[in-house]
């Protein structure tokens, strides 16, 4: 596996594996899938990296940072999301894409990075707290799910 900076031409493959984890409704409140021109958007920010991982040339994961909040006082801080396609959960990849997001985040000038886990998703849970963040504590009823109110654990990790 190898990782690199996203490119604009990534933009097809990555709104894939987002949509596949918007169907899967273990990773993200979003419930409307995105399109390529969704993705390219966030190349309109160089200031927030996105990764890609790949294997034999087919992009299966990538990892992204954005907008934490929009006050000067947070400005190292970013938020992150992981995602890698379904066939190639659970062997490593999400930690390959984290590990190379750190060093991206970290020459972009982020200082730390947050997010946001189904309190209920292991497997997420147990690769955030082997990549080196910390549970900080849980949002109870954080947002609706098809109707469902779900509880989020908050992870952050300092670069």
């Amino acid at each position: 596996m190898e990782t690199r900076i996203a490119v604009p031409e990534d933009a097809p493959v990555i709104a894939i594996i987002y949509n596949e984890g918007i169907a899967d409704r273990i990773a993200t409140f979003e419930t409307r899938s995105r399109s390529s021109d969704d993705i390219l958007a966030w190349f309109k920010d160089p200031g927030h990296p996105t990764i890609v991982v790949e294997t034999e040339g087919q992009v299966i994961a990538y990892a992204t940072t954005s907008l934490y909040r929009p006050r000067e006082c947070y400005a190292g801080i970013a938020e992150f999301g992981v995602y890698v396609k379904r066939e190639w959960r659970g062997r490593g990849v999400g930690r390959t894409a984290l590990l190379a997001l750190f060093e991206a985040a970290q020459a972009a000038g982020f200082r730390k990075l947050v997010s946001r886990i189904f309190i209920e998703n292991a497997a997420s849970r147990a690769l955030m707290q082997s990549a080196g963040f910390r549970e900080v504590g849980i949002y109870e009823k954080h947002g609706q799910l098809d109707g469902v109110w779900r509880d989020c654990v908050i992870v952050e990790r300092l670069l």
